[in-house]
């Protein structure tokens, strides 16, 4: 069975300052950021940040629950939306997300620190990569009982859907090779990633408006 979507408490004025200080380090400085970088970029006492998060690891995972609701708020569950849609909006948001210089230098700098600093590094995959994965699981059990899906194992096939979304694209970049730096080359992708998807895990009908999709855009 699928984790629970996350679903985190709402956030104040001051979390939203701490957070986004958190994401600013982060691009900046990777794993290395201290409590005390982020409570001067926050504009907080380091005691504050003690007293309400407890320690780096928790504010680290409060903020990375905060990216993963964001970056999975297209997966709604709305009767009236055609499933393509909306895979096809959280696939967008996806690549113009990870492709945001920021997002871009601080996957950097956390693969380039990753070996020594093992277990941060291995806490922030769980908290983001894998929390992602498990939250489009969960929605994705959601649509096969809503019969929109066919039914598989909805973590493999979050699994397959975020990795076809990613293509090679991120390994071009990493390797200063030429890539898909426009948005409706993106765009494009993402169109031809949700097509394949649904193709595969779709009943026939969602297929059959995949394919036509995919059809009209070829010869466009």
């Amino acid at each position: 069975m699928p984790n629970p979507p996350i679903s985190p408490a709402p956030i104040d004025a001051r979390d939203e300052r701490v957070f986004e200080a958190v994401r600013e380090l982060l691009a900046k400085q990777g794993i290395r950021l201290s409590m005390d970088a982020v409570a001067a970029a926050a504009g907080c006492s380091k005691q504050t940040l003690y007293s309400r998060y407890g320690c780096k690891r928790e504010l680290l995972r409060q903020a990375m629950q905060l990216h993963v609701s964001t970056a999975t708020a297209a997966l709604v569950v709305d009767e009236d939306k055609p499933l393509r849609q909306i895979l096809l909006d959280f696939a967008v948001g996806y690549l113009e997300h990870r492709n945001k210089p920021s997002a871009r230098r601080t996957a950097q700098l956390i693969g380039a620190s990753a070996h020594e600093f093992r277990d941060e590094a291995q806490y922030m995959y769980r908290g983001s990569s894998e929390a992602l994965r498990n939250h489009v699981a969960e929605w994705m059990h959601t649509e096969m009982l809503r019969g929109r899906l066919n039914h598989d194992d909805p973590h493999f096939m979050a699994e397959l859907l975020v990795s076809m979304i990613a293509g090679q694209d991120f390994e071009r970049q990493r390797f200063h090779a030429p890539h898909r730096d426009d948005p409706q080359d993106r765009r494009r992708w993402a169109e031809f990633a949700t097509d394949g998807f649904l193709r595969a895990f779709a009943p026939a009908h969602e297929a059959t408006t995949a394919s036509n999709k995919n059809n009209t855009r070829s010869f466009s």
